[in-house]
């Protein structure tokens, strides 16, 4: 009977030092491989813009309210106006929720900052309607950059934007859904779970 080679093709030992066969290299135990941790950078842009925008949208109806004259009050406003001011106060209230709770790494800040970038951007365009100005007058208001109004309302629409786009992409939901594995409890390599005796 011919004897078994002991080695493989490239020349490499099969057998250990007494003859027995080596152990081929398998999944050693010990702490798992350290998963890579998402990139955060459109997460915390996303909540700087929210932020931004939060102060845009909720200046705009408190600087409303303290130069409304005196003995006119908010029942005197059209309806369609007493909505545009809920909607800028909603925007900045979700837009500076959304951006806090991002910087927490929390799911549900990406999906606030996506309703307040809405709502502001909706608030903008609908602003000529509440208020009962021709679109013409709005847009040559938001572009001419000659009033602080006009200057804010257009940051609103623009970081509205920006911070909307950031907000729905892949890896902001990547980075607020990662959590780090939980550590496991080490054991070397060649150690196996013992044997339960009497």
């Amino acid at each position: 009977m011919s004897a078994v080679n002991p080695h493989l093709a490239d020349g490499s030992d099969v057998t250990g030092p007494y003859g027995h066969p080596a152990q081929q290299p398998g999944p050693a135990y010990g702490y798992p491989a350290p998963q890579a941790r998402p990139s955060g950078a459109t997460a915390i842009i996303a909540a700087v813009l929210g932020l931004v925008g939060a102060l845009a949208s909720g200046f705009i109806p408190i600087r409303y309210f303290i130069e409304l004259p005196s003995g006119f009050s908010l029942s005197n406003l059209p309806g369609f106006a007493l909505v545009e001011l809920v909607l800028y106060l909603l925007a900045a209230l979700f837009l500076l929720m959304g951006a806090l709770t991002t910087f927490f790494r929390s799911l549900i800040g990406a999906i606030l900052l996506i309703l307040g970038s809405l709502l502001a951007i909706v608030a903008v365009v609908l602003e000529p309607i509440a208020f009962r100005v021709p679109y013409r007058i709005h847009l040559d208001f938001l572009l001419r950059f000659a009033t602080f109004d006009g200057v804010l309302r257009l940051a609103m629409v623009v970081f509205g934007l920006l911070a909307l786009l950031l907000a729905v992409l892949p890896p902001t939901f990547r980075y607020l859904r990662w959590r780090p594995a939980p550590v496991q409890p080490y054991r070397p390599q060649n150690q196996f779970p013992q044997q339960g005796g009497w």
